[in-house]
């Protein structure tokens, strides 16, 4: 297929961009040149964000678009109107957060933040006018992760001695390693799905004890995992995903965000791997990196402060 991803060279789209690529997909990738795109791609540089910011695709056609956009809605809709005619499917990468938290119905027009933006992203790219996939992922962890959320976990215990570990040890967790993302979204515009995917794992194909243990092993096994009971936790006034990424206490939120239903996708193809290979193949790109993990400048830093955590425990 001729591809385009708007994007393609951070988390998200840098996957899709390097797994077309492998599939011998002949992939445009198109951003504004702050950051190198993966081997084997053509770059167009271009501002989406302004008047004329698309002009630089010319009048390229393509047989499927990727857009991994987060922000203003606006966006969206302009590269949905411009591209309109000139590629055969449309992907938007959107988000499970734009459900109403613990119901079957989605978040209102007005809704405000990352959820809202999402949601108004979706509508704005039905202006493309052809078919088109609306992929809300879920919790997203791998290789290129540029929230921190794994990339924390694997420096904490990689620190070693006695660690937080947020119980209960057989929580199930749902997450979608962002190399089965990709998978999943150039396998649907090959075939021509449409409609809305909720992407992430079915709940508990693994447990918060398999990713932490996991997770320190991969790492060395320096870590002395203090397992903690969820109240003892949130009393002394650390706060789950934030403070300690990717975990939830049982609850609703818990329910909302590991607990969902995703045979539809499954039953659509999706495909995800065991979670040694997305923390193995994780540290290994980290440990790669001489800088440390990157890290979005519209995305807050997230882990637990060593101070906080030694006094817990």
């Amino acid at each position: 297929m001729r591809i385009l991803v708007l994007g393609g060279s951070g988390f998200v789209g840098r996957s899709i961009a390097e797994l077309a690529v492998e599939r011998g997909d002949d992939v445009t990738v198109f951003n504004r040149g702050h950051a190198t795109a993966p081997a084997g791609t053509r770059t167009v540089i271009g501002d989406r964000q302004t008047p004329t910011g698309l002009d630089a695709l010319g009048d390229s056609t393509w047989d499927a678009v990727v857009d991994t956009w987060s922000a203003d809605a606006a966006v969206v809709g302009a590269a949905a109107r411009a591209l309109h005619g000139r590629a055969g499917h449309y992907t938007y990468i959107s988000s499970r957060s734009v459900y109403v938290l613990g119901e079957d119905r989605l978040v209102p027009d007005d809704e405000p933040g990352y959820a809202g933006d999402k949601r108004r992203g979706e509508q704005a790219a039905h202006a493309f006018g052809g078919p088109l996939l609306l992929a809300r992922a879920g919790l997203i962890l791998g290789p290129y992760e540029n929230i921190g959320r794994l990339p924390w976990w694997l420096n904490r215990l990689r620190r070693g001695g006695p660690t937080l570990a947020p119980g209960p040890y057989d929580l199930p967790l749902q997450y979608l390693d962002t190399r089965d993302l990709a998978a999943f979204v150039l396998d649907a515009a090959a075939t021509g799905r449409t409609g809305p995917y909720d992407l992430v794992s079915p709940s508990g194909h693994t447990t918060m004890g398999e990713f932490l243990d996991t997770a320190n092993t991969v790492t060395g096994g320096r870590a002395d995992l203090r397992w903690t009971d969820p109240q003892t936790i949130l009393d002394a006034g650390i706060q789950p995903w934030t403070q300690l990424p990717v975990w939830l206490p049982p609850g609703p939120l818990h329910a909302a965000l590991h607990q969902g239903d995703v045979s539809h996708a499954l039953a659509a193809g999706l495909r995800c791997r065991p979670v040694t290979d997305t923390i193995t193949d994780t540290w290994a790109w980290l440990t790669s990196l001489p800088g440390g993990a990157p890290q979005r400048a519209d995305r807050p830093v997230v882990g637990l402060d060593p101070q906080t955590e030694a006094g817990l425990l």
